[in-house]
Parts: structure tokens; sequence; C-alpha cells
């Protein structure tokens, strides 16, 4: 095909996007409709819990909408990451919200189920045969590690995707995927040359994004043999040359190399020039093939169990001595913690201040406090919910009523917004497996159903 336009509906599916924008964007006739399901951004926890990141409400509403659009269109779905976190309870969330709205709707479509969630014997194996490589500092693979993890995903590339649609699926649904994939694949599978593809998936993966005002709506990119166009779909917003290649340099390393399944995109000698007001074209990006076929591997496992509890003060003689007082409070804790038989070998307790550095912590460079008031989140995390409970009720209490020198009032000096005062937060999860490994091929980790819905 000499174009192809690829409609993405949002940032992340249950992030909503005006229905207004979506209707504007079929009407420029979209090859293709999809969005990013997930991230790793909020942290190991959703991948831990297989607990969807966004409400199963909002994420039901997005895709009816995307689901009656691809249906009438006769485009297809791609949608990657189901359910926030693209392991096997977050894909079957996805699967089956999307079987109860076309029952719902008298809907009727072919339907690829792709799956990501990775067999800890398998990856077993692979370190053992030498496979996979360390990330972000990592320590090498080991099999206890791989045991004591609560699941692990691979993140695939375009190819599945591609496979899935010459099987004659329409909707696709995938686990973890690269955040570009799903827009890449269709791209690619059109004949459209790596770079542009892959390019635009950049651009398509946050909805709206790059555009201003940034906000999670639609935008249409079409991709062409030398450059792709982005436009958003909301008359409120528009594309800017700055826009788009500020957008290009997020949540990445480097801001000219992306490296993606597959290989490199290099956007270093890319041209950003306005088409019209609203669109931007983008030139000059090219891709180099990877020597060797990688796919990155995410698992996580359980660090423990957190309690938390959130207060403030606005007690000026208080802030002035906040270091002493919470070096204080800190002291009791662990003082009656021990007396109950939480000794300190047996929880962590953490203290954040909101107005001094809760933000930054020991990298914050302004040490002066200027503000009148100041929040506290106290956290304790323990090996079991009893300990952390027992911990942060403890410290709630000697937030409250821990003197400090020319204290005036003689009852408490905090206030909390809720009662109770603590919160049993659960599980808490830490990324343990955060690795590449080089498959056989770049569909031999990502198996696919199809069926007719």
């Amino acid at each position: 095909m000499q174009e192809f336009r690829l409609l993405s509906t949002s940032g992340i599916l249950g992030y909503g996007f005006p229905e207004a924008s979506l209707r504007a964007g079929l009407g420029r006739h979209p090859d293709m409709i999809g969005v990013d399901g997930g991230s790793v951004d909020p942290g190991p926890h959703y991948l831990g819990s297989g607990k969807p990141f966004c409400s199963t409400m909002a994420i039901r509403r997005d895709l009816r909408l995307m689901l009656r659009a691809a249906v009438t269109q006769r485009i297809p779905m791609l949608i990657g990451t189901c359910g926030g976190a693209g392991g096997e309870p977050h894909l079957q969330l996805v699967v089956d919200l999307v079987r109860d709205i076309a029952r719902e709707e008298g809907l009727h479509f072919p339907m690829a189920i792709i799956h990501a969630e990775q067999n800890k014997a398998d990856v077993v194996r692979w370190t053992r045969e030498g496979r996979t490589r360390s990330l972000a500092h990592r320590p090498p693979l080991d099999p206890a590690t791989i045991e004591r993890a609560e699941r692990i995903v691979g993140m695939m590339g375009p190819e599945p995707f591609v496979k899935a649609l010459d099987g004659g699926a329409q909707v696709v649904l995938a686990g973890r995927s690269s955040d570009p994939a799903p827009w890449a694949a269709a791209a690619m599978r059109a004949q459209l040359p790596p770079a542009q593809s892959w390019y635009a998936g950049k651009m398509l993966e946050c909805g709206a994004t790059a555009s201003v005002p940034k906000g999670h709506d639609c935008l249409l990119v079409t991709v062409r043999d030398d450059h792709v166009e982005c436009e958003p779909l909301n008359p409120e917003r528009r594309c800017t040359p700055l826009s788009v290649a500020n957008h290009a340099l997020h949540e990445n390393a480097s801001p000219i190399h992306h490296i993606e399944p597959g290989g490199l995109l290099d956007t270093e000698a890319c041209r950003f020039e306005a088409v019209s007001d609203r669109a931007v074209q983008v030139s000059g990006m090219r891709w180099q093939p990877a020597d060797t076929y990688t796919v990155k591997l995410e698992g996580v496992e359980r660090a423990g169990y957190r309690a938390i509890t959130i207060c403030g003060t606005r007690d000026p003689l208080l802030i002035a001595g906040l270091d002493p007082f919470l070096a204080s409070v800190r002291r009791n804790v662990e003082q009656k913690a021990a007396d109950f038989g939480a000794t300190p070998d047996r929880y962590r307790l953490v203290i954040r201040s909101y107005g001094h550095d809760g933000v930054m912590a020991e990298r914050e460079p302004v040490r002066e406090i200027t503000s009148h008031e100041l929040g506290f989140v106290v956290e304790a995390v323990a090996d079991d919910q009893e300990i952390a409970n027992a911990v942060v009720a403890i410290a709630r209490t000697n937030m409250l009523h821990t003197d400090f020198p020319r204290r005036l009032c003689r009852e408490g000096n905090m206030a909390f917004p809720f009662s109770p005062s603590d919160i049993e937060v659960g599980a808490m999860y830490r990324f343990s497996v955060f690795h590449t490994v080089a498959p056989d091929n770049p569909l031999a980790m990502f198996p696919i159903e199809h069926e007719r819905v």
C-alpha cells in the first residue's frame, strides 16, 4: 500500500476518550484501530496481583466503542498489554469483556488471543542455556529467582500480531507487548517500511499525547514510504513540530535510539515539518535490524505486606524541628514495637514528608522548608500483614503524640483525613526479573488462539 492510516483511541485502554473524536477518526477511513492496553510504569503490583490498574467499568466503556467501530468499518482492532500488565489474568479479563460486549451488541467477528505469560520451567531452561541477559544492572537470572516470581511475561514484538491477522483475525487481544508493536505490525503487514511503521507506533502508543494541549484522546497517523503524518482528531488539539518531537523523547534512555524487539529505531536525522495548523510530517527515521532477536522478560516477586496511614500538620514549631521530631518518632516506634514482638529486623518503617522531601527523599536539593503545612505518608512493610498493621498503628500514635521543644498544644498535633486512620494495603511486590532472552524465533514464546465471537 502507498499509505496506511492508523487510529489510536487513547494512551491506555480505560483512560477514556471523547466519542466525538472517535467519530471524526472513523470519518478519515482508518485501516486499523488500536490502543495500548497497559504499561510497566505503575510498578510491580499489577503484574504480581493479577489486577488491572484501570477500572473494569472504564475498560468496558472504551472496548464497547472500539468494537462497534471496528465491526462497522470492517477494519482490524489490535490491543497490546491487555489489562494493564499483560499477564494471563489481565488478558483473560479483557477477553471476557469483549465476549460479553459482543453478546450484548450482537457483534460477530473472528478473534485471536496472544498469550505472553511464560512457563517458569522454560525460563529456567533458557537461563541454563545462556540465552538470558540482565537489564538495569540486575544480577544474572537464577532458578531460585525464577521460582519465587509470582508471574513472568515476555514483551512481544509485531510478529505475533502479524501472524494473528494472517490467520484471519479481525480483533487481536495480546498479553504483554512492546507499546508500539500493534501499530508497527499492521503497517509492516501492509508492506510499509519498518522505520516509518515503528515510528508511527511510537506516536500512537500514547494517543493524542503528542498534541497540544496534551490529553488522552484520539490520534491519526498516516504511514507512507518515506514519512509519517500525525494529526489529533479533536479540533481542540493540534500537533506541532515541537509537540511531536518532544513526545518522541519519552520513556527512553536515549533521545535518538529506541531499542525494540528485532532492532533499533534511529531518530537522529528526523525532520519535523508542519503540513497544516494541526498536522505534522516526520521524515528521516531509520531502522537497524538486530543481529540477535531478543525479547524482554518482566517478572515480580512478593516482597512483604504493607500498611499505611496519612496525616498532616501545620504546627510551626513542629515543622521548624521536623528532623529531630521524626527521629524521636522512629525511636519510640522501635522501642514500643519491640515490646509486642515486632523487632526492627521484622519490618521497615518509611515516613514520607510532603512539603519537605516527599518526592525526591534524600536526593532533594532544597532542604529549607517554606510551607506552612506538611503532609505525611507513614508506611510499614513486614513479612506478614499483622506486623505491618501493628507497626503502622503504633507509628500513627507516635506521629500524633510525640513531644517536641516549646510545644504548646498538649493534645495531638496531626490531622488525619480518614477514619479508620490505618489502611491495610496488602501484599506488595518488587521487580525480580528484568532481563532479555533470545528465543528460537519471534513467535516461539507467544501462542495464539483463534475463535469466532
